[in-house]
């Protein structure tokens, strides 16, 4: 069975109908892989990528990797069979590109059943269009096998005919409703991608800020982005002998009949106490994947 909480800060996208990079995902520290057969696929070889799709999901060998695959729009001439392809498959979850409305997620849900689909591949949804943003919180709530937010940041900006800014200041609306829509149902929600491969400082910056303001990780397009994407988004240090700290002192506080402490100096209630516990939790999924 899927678990929700687990780790997804690095999710890399990983072209269909390149063999050759499908194996090497085997060997990379990504938490998720999409092998996708949409944005990065031409359409003289989606069949192809599909038949490769489907023998490497078969082959396995990735490990504690989350294996998602990224389907074409069920109104494509390749969009019925990969779904097809994906639900039997053994792929922990299918992505659905432009997803606008919860009836698209509800028809694919209700397809995945009369293919005699498990409980499982789970769904997730791609934001990538204004009308997307704009039903955030209908699509958050289509469905129980959707458990994921995927933001198309490329799409989205050329669509708002926007520009791609260091701060991101033309993204900021849409990205902030989607983790508010995502949140409220409980959904992990990933930021989209940075296209500048030379741009390593450009890069860490843009996680930083994704990781301020919310996200659970980043989707990758590029095996160099993933050891930088997963030191941002893992707790540091410090952070886990905080959360440690806010616990311990909390509990001692509540067999004195206390409802707040003070912790290094703040104050600290059940919310810090929450947090602490998330982070804590992720710190102890992350090291038992190093282990």
């Amino acid at each position: 069975m899927i678990r929700k909480d687990r780790p997804r800060r690095s999710v890399l996208y990983m072209p269909g109908f390149n063999a050759r990079a499908m194996d090497k995902a085997r060997t990379l520290p990504a938490d998720a892989v999409i092998l996708d057969l949409e944005d990065a696929v031409s359409p003289d070889s989606k069949d192809v990528a599909r038949k490769q799709v489907a023998e490497a999901l078969a082959q396995g060998g990735y490990g504690h990797r989350e294996l998602i695959v990224r389907i074409n729009a069920l109104d494509t001439p390749w969009g019925i069979a990969d779904l097809e392809m994906a639900a039997k498959s053994g792929c922990d979850a299918i992505l659905v590109p432009k997803v606008e409305s919860a009836a698209q997620l509800q028809d694919v849900e209700t397809r995945l059943e009369a293919l005699g689909a498990p409980e499982f591949p789970c769904l997730w949804a791609m934001m990538e269009t204004p009308r997307a943003i704009l039903a955030a919180a209908e699509i958050a709530a289509a469905t129980p096998r959707l458990t994921c937010f995927v933001m198309g940041t490329s799409d989205l900006t050329k669509d708002l005919h926007a520009r791609h800014t260091p701060m991101r200041l033309p993204m900021l609306v849409a990205l902030g409703t989607c983790i508010l829509a995502a949140r409220a149902e409980g959904l992990t929600v990933l930021d989209g991608v940075y296209l500048g491969l030379d741009d390593a400082e450009g890069f860490r910056a843009t996680c930083v800020q994704g990781l301020e303001m919310g996200f659970d990780g980043k989707t990758l397009i590029h095996p160099s982005q993933v050891a930088p994407c997963n030191e941002v988004f893992a707790p540091s240090e410090a952070e886990v002998t905080s959360a440690r700290r806010i616990i311990e002192g909390f509990a001692e506080a509540q067999k004195e009949g206390k409802a707040v402490v003070v912790v290094d100096g703040k104050l600290v209630e059940n919310l810090h106490v929450a947090a602490a516990q998330r982070t804590l939790a992720l710190h102890d999924a992350i090291a038992s994947r190093a282990g």
